[in-house]
């Protein structure tokens, strides 16, 4: 007999964890052993239970879905994490994707397609919604067609992207802090997370690659 597919379960709704936890412990092949309501929560027990497959909700107060993926592929390569959200946008899939996701559910789909992600990630494949799936397909066809590429930058923020191009505009944090008004601390966090997804570990390999894929110009 295989052994039972492990869940952790992320959510920052406990009537939402509840259900799932009724679901998925009803499956002869699938155990809960744990619930999470933010990233963090998420990160520390991740330790504690070794889950085989994560259960990720996107939208969740302090850390959220996409970045908790991020960080649970980065230190935990070998965890399967499933997008689990309201959202049926192309653009979130491409960030989950990108951030290491093996699968991307919509919460109104029918509970059987849930499981079915679940069993799929569990066997090492990807699983997405079928309307993403198709979407997907659309968009990558388009892009092709107009000669684009999918980068890394589409995982950073609308503020990110605006602080990245002031650094390769050659701006200092300080002077960063002043055109965007916040504070200076919250700007080299900004880079920190900037540097983080882009895989950059030095200010100019930051401004090179701004200046690379043209993202230079004035702040929106």
């Amino acid at each position: 007999m295989n052994p039972k597919i492990r869940i952790l379960l992320v959510d920052d709704h406990a009537i939402v964890r509840q259900g799932l936890r009724l679901l998925l412990d009803g499956q002869p092949d699938m155990e809960v052993l744990g619930e999470a309501g933010d990233g963090e929560q998420a990160m520390q027990l991740l330790t504690q239970m070794q889950p085989n497959v994560v259960l990720m909700d996107l939208a969740m107060p302090g850390m959220n879905g996409m970045e908790a993926t991020r960080q649970i592929k980065r230190s935990w390569p070998a965890v399967q994490v499933i997008g689990l959200t309201v959202h049926d946008n192309d653009e979130y899939l491409f960030q989950m994707i990108i951030a290491g996701a093996s699968g991307y559910v919509l919460k109104g789909a029918d509970p059987a397609e849930l499981l079915e992600a679940l069993r799929a990630t569990q066997r090492g494949e990807i699983f997405l919604h079928q309307p993403l799936t198709t979407k997907l397909v659309r968009d990558y066809l388009r892009r092709v067609r107009l000669g684009e590429a999918l980068d890394a930058y589409h995982v950073l923020s609308d503020r990110e992207l605006q602080v990245l191009r002031l650094i390769g505009e050659g701006h200092t944090a300080r002077e960063i802090a002043d055109v965007l008004t916040i504070t200076v601390s919250t700007v080299q966090t900004h880079r920190a997370h900037i540097m983080d997804k882009l895989d950059l570990r030095k200010r100019s390999e930051l401004i090179n690659y701004a200046l690379r894929h043209q993202l230079v110009g004035p702040c929106d």
